[in-house]
């Protein structure tokens, strides 16, 4: 006689349970789309719009995934080039947003090629999570290798921001000079206890991207030279450090005061100049001893560098 109020308690509790697990998934997929939208900014150019290379450039196109990707590449102003650059933007815009980079650094000797994850610009497909990131970069690796005929002992990565994930990540595949780190994140979840302080951490491992950067940089064995502005407004300063702590020697960092998050386009020739002199060092392997230092603003002036000021530029869209 009492199997009618057991079933109806029965019934109550896999309905609570279910509304539970109905409302866990919802904000799981909330969060995601979140994520999503935080993550990556792409500005599309339609197939049929004309988007000019540089002078100094010429249209590239690789397949990655299926997906053709479209990039340019720079030549040095002098030949043969000091090494080639492999250029990963970060999660706004296109490459028309960095183009005068290529153009900087090939004036500084080196070959460059920058190019568009699968849904930027000119190109194809769309991006999902981290792993699209990934693939596009090792992309981008294989066609300067395989059909660029580079020598991967001569090539340098060098991520901005978002792109400083794709840098490591191929950094712990594939073979290369150096690396260059500039405003990176150390991970997915530290940067969303900086964004979103009021979202519990342990929600963080359900993301679909973690850029788990500082575990992955142990297995980098490579000269780094990482840089930050100090503050950055969009990425915290203390990211950098993190990085600079995971990372293996030979290791540089330099946080620069008053360029937020666009430090080579607000540092100026001495930044320039600084970055050409870390991938000399690499290149050599000569100078090795002179890495592990943790430079900062002052300590440019203590040993004799100009200070890292000039001309500002144009902001790149954000990330």
């Amino acid at each position: 006689m009492n199997s009618q109020p057991a079933r109806s308690l029965a019934i109550r509790a896999v309905s609570f349970v279910l509304t539970l697990a109905f409302l866990f998934l919802l904000a799981i997929y909330l969060l995601r789309e979140l994520e999503r939208r935080v993550t990556y900014h792409p500005v599309k150019v339609p197939a049929l719009q004309v988007m000019p290379a540089p002078k100094t450039a010429v249209d590239v196109w690789f397949k990655s995934q299926g997906h053709r990707l479209h990039g340019w590449r720079f030549r040095s102003e002098a030949q043969p080039p000091t090494g080639t650059i492999l250029y990963f933007h970060g999660n706004g815009g296109n490459i028309a947003n960095v183009g005068w980079v290529g153009e900087k650094l090939g004036g500084l000797g080196y070959d460059v090629l920058v190019f568009d994850y699968q849904g930027y610009g000119h190109s194809e497909g769309k991006m999902r999570d981290e792993r699209d990131v990934y693939a596009n970069g090792e992309a981008a690796w294989r066609f300067l290798v395989e059909e660029g005929g580079v020598d991967p002992a001569r090539i340098v990565f060098y991520g901005q921001s978002l792109g400083t994930a794709a840098a490591i990540d191929l950094a712990t595949r594939k073979p290369c000079a150096a690396m260059i780190l500039e405003s990176g994140l150390s991970s997915s979840s530290s940067v969303a206890s900086f964004m979103l302080p009021w979202l519990p951490s342990w929600l963080h491992r359900f993301a679909k991207s973690q850029f788990d950067s500082a575990r992955k940089l142990p297995s980098v064995h490579c000269p780094v030279f990482i840089s930050h502005g100090d503050p950055d407004s969009v990425l915290p300063t203390d990211e950098a450090r993190k990085l600079f702590a995971a990372a293996n020697e030979p290791k540089e960092l330099l946080l620069v005061p008053g360029v937020d998050h666009n430090v080579f386009g607000n540092a100026g020739d001495a930044y320039f100049q600084r970055l050409a002199a870390f991938i000399q060092r690499a290149m050599s392997k000569s100078n090795q001893e002179t890495f592990g230092r943790v430079l900062n603003h002052g300590e440019h002036r203590e040993h004799g560098d100009q200070s890292l000021s000039g001309p500002r530029v144009p902001r790149a869209p954000r990330g």
